[in-house]
């Protein structure tokens, strides 16, 4: 098959490539920036130099291709002040890239959105794909910028081109070099037994069976149709116990009582408005009472089957954060360091 996948530079687009080239299909890669590439060094693949929002490269890159893994995305979760270009990236290019793969006749898209455009259930049960999202956009405008992505897809699928779409939950494992969902591991390795935990919970996969899911989503799942990718649930004070264990570290013993997100997030607010940076937003720090579980079942009924459990996931995630200098001490962590 003759491939392109955006976003090929990226933590899942980038083992995803991989597994293209061993499978021994013909990959073009759409890239921004020449530096970007290192992270494909060696791999049998046609860059494609181009943008989202470059209509014209687009539809070059389209040009004899079977299927399109549009990958790319603006992935800064939490960060408000990025509205406008989560939205022209996520929104605005998908728009671009259907158009582009509808023009050049390609089989099949595969869309990576994500779970958090699925909506959280209040009662801790786990959502499906029926679940709507119900948060206002100014709660989680990246999950806001994925709902509005997936109605574009909707809008190409009534018009004939065939897409499907998968919603991977937090992706970890060995690669994520902007450590996107690898700072669960990388903060808990440094503040140890430190790490405050809050009620809530988080659903997980790892990185190698979403771009498996991936490539079997070429030949398998139904059009139209969107697909959960998940692992396991897990409440967050077993979520930190497992990674400190995997990192060999002091497990959290600190519980967040839940009457103290919300004083908690408008300290947050307060202090974004003055200028200081903080590592989670208000918004996120409000959502840490809530157990955000996902029902993966039709994607394993339709696609594939988790190969990685988390605990092993977790460890080749610590190593290799730790082998790639990701893991920094500073005097606190080593006060915490010598308390353990």
């Amino acid at each position: 098959m003759n491939i392109l996948v955006t976003g090929g530079t990226g933590f899942v687009g980038s083992h995803l490539v991989r597994r293209l080239v061993a499978d021994g299909h013909t990959v073009r890669v759409l890239y921004r920036s020449e530096g970007k590439l290192a992270v494909l060094a060696g791999l049998n693949i046609t860059p494609v130099q181009g943008d989202l929002d470059d209509l014209d490269a687009l539809q070059h890159a389209c040009d004899g291709v079977d299927i399109v893994y549009h990958v790319a995305a603006k992935a800064d979760y939490w960060k408000d002040d990025h509205k406008d270009l989560l939205y022209r990236i996520n929104v605005d290019g998908t728009r671009n890239v259907l158009t582009a793969a509808q023009s050049a006749g390609v089989e099949r898209v595969i869309f990576t959105s994500s779970a958090s455009a699925i909506g959280f259930r209040q009662d801790g049960q786990a959502s499906d794909e029926t679940e709507p999202f119900t948060m206002k956009p100014e709660q989680f405008w990246y999950a806001y910028s994925k709902v509005k992505a997936e109605e574009v897809v909707a809008e190409f699928v009534a018009n004939g081109l065939d897409v499907i779409t998968l919603n991977p939950t937090v992706v970890i494992g060995p690669g994520d070099l902007n450590a996107i969902s690898g700072t669960f591991i990388i903060e808990t390795a440094r503040f140890q037994w430190a790490v405050p935990m809050s009620s809530g919970g988080l659903a997980v996969i790892d990185v190698r069976d979403v771009a498996q899911a991936h490539v079997n989503a070429m030949t398998r799942g139904r059009t139209g149709e969107r697909y959960i990718l998940n692992t396991a649930n897990y409440p967050y004070n077993v979520w930190f116990k497992m990674i400190a264990k995997a990192c060999g570290v002091r497990a959290p013993i600190f519980s967040s009582p839940d009457f103290m997100l919300e004083p908690t997030a408008r300290l947050i607010e307060f202090l974004r408005r003055v200028g200081i940076t903080t590592p989670m937003d208000a918004n996120q720090t409000r959502l840490g009472g809530t157990s955000v579980f996902f029902d993966g079942r039709k994607a394993y009924a339709e696609l594939f089957t988790p190969q990685y459990d988390i605990a092993t996931s977790l460890r080749h995630t610590y190593m290799w954060y730790r082998d790639n200098g990701y893991i920094e001490h500073n005097p606190l962590t080593r006060i915490i360091d010598l308390v353990s």
